[in-house]
């Protein structure tokens, strides 16, 4: 076994309706001033309503930023920062998506004005400390709560990432009834995304350890059980559940063994068509499992064997890898989710494109357990096609 370093966030509390005690947990950290960041969702539903008022009976002085979006641009984080600033926060609470949380995360640290954005991208950039943070997940999907990196858009198709154990969260809570009201396209969505960073952890070529294994494997097992039942019958509690902690075991996964080809081919979708990222990570997906098959074949037989527990597999590891491709096509079908980059309208033309930025990703693409030179990037986007 090589060294490795693992590290997560020490304290999770977990179960429906565990939101409510957002405040006891809030000021047990000494929190006063807290800044809630989220998206105009969050509050459009009402998710915040009774988290609020379990901080407002704890004496909490509230500001919400409730401003994010998708893929949040620079300017969304700086807007964050200045109004936490003017708010004169002591505490900070990242509650929605990926997007509301990347950007907590990053306003945690920027608030105290010893870095610029600009210093701190990359990796183990930054040179300070951060404000107390909590994370709040409604989407069973990113894992962002568990994760040490925080993706930010950065012009029109590209983005930057911050990876620091210093954005590692203090506290996280898992309600699931806070996913309750997901819609079953983004149940469905999220959730292979979270599956992607199981898989790509278990197979990450540099960092996988057997901690993250671990993590992976049980993801992986309680999303594969789950995913059907919760974009099928969405108030189903227990299924959502599983999802949600799924979905963290396969952020704790990948922020300790980091993910790879898939999301290096799917950004340049996000970035050049705005398709969400569960989604892009869905269209490629089974391409690069078969790409990669020759390589990491051993360990998908091993997870296609959690996937599919009842299912005789075959002894060859390129039919079993070939198993979970297709897997993954009749998923997304089944689910009702888009399996080709045909119907979300992006043209043939455009994916010798698509290929070069991918190319870019090199952070991503040295943790693939094959290597993907250009002409394979434009191979794999002409199957998805």
């Amino acid at each position: 076994m090589n060294d490795f370093l693992f590290s997560a966030v020490s304290d999770v509390l977990i179960g429906a309706g565990t939101s409510q005690q957002l405040g006891d947990m809030a000021s047990a950290m000494g929190m006063h001033r807290a800044l809630i960041v989220t998206d105009p969702g969050i509050i459009k539903f009402g998710l915040l309503d009774s988290p609020v008022k379990n901080l407002e009976a704890n004496n909490l002085v509230l500001s919400i930023y409730s401003d994010v979006v998708a893929d949040p641009p620079e300017s969304v984080v700086m807007d964050a920062v200045a109004a936490a600033q003017e708010f004169g926060c002591d505490g900070v609470i990242g509650f929605g998506g990926g997007s509301s949380m990347d950007v907590a995360k990053l306003l945690a640290v920027l608030i105290k004005g010893e870095q610029s954005l600009a210093d701190i991208y990359g990796v183990d950039q930054i040179a300070g400390g951060r404000l107390p943070l909590i994370q709040v997940p409604t989407t069973a999907g990113t894992g962002s709560e568990a994760t040490m990196v925080s993706i930010i858009t950065t012009g029109e198709t590209t983005k930057a990432g911050v990876v620091s154990r210093t954005l590692l969260a203090d506290k996280i809570i898992l309600d699931a009834t806070l996913t309750i009201g997901l819609p079953p396209a983004v149940t469905a969505a999220t959730g292979i995304d979270a599956m992607v960073h199981a898989i790509e952890a278990f197979t990450s070529q540099h960092k996988k350890n057997p901690l993250s294994d671990m993590l992976a494997r049980e993801a992986l097992r309680l999303m594969a059980g789950n995913i059907e039942v919760a974009v099928k019958q969405g108030t189903n509690v227990a299924a959502r559940e599983a999802m949600l902690l799924g979905a963290m075991l396969a952020g704790q996964a990948f922020a300790n063994a980091p993910v790879a080809a898939v999301h290096a081919l799917a950004y340049p979708l996000g970035g050049n068509y705005h398709i969400p990222h569960g989604l892009s990570n869905s269209l490629v997906l089974p391409h690069v499992l078969r790409f990669n098959a020759p390589e990491a074949g051993q360990y998908y037989a091993e997870l296609t064997s959690i996937i599919l527990p009842h299912k005789i597999l075959p002894t060859d590891p390129l039919e079993v890898s070939e198993l979970l491709a297709t897997y993954f096509l009749a998923l997304a079908e089944d689910l009702g989710l888009q399996t080709t980059l045909q119907q979300m309208n992006i043209e043939q033309a455009d994916l010798p494109m698509l290929a070069e930025q991918a190319m870019l990703q090199q952070r991503l693409l040295i943790n693939n357990p094959r290597d993907v030179s250009l002409d394979d990037a434009l191979a794999i986007y002409q199957q998805a096609f």
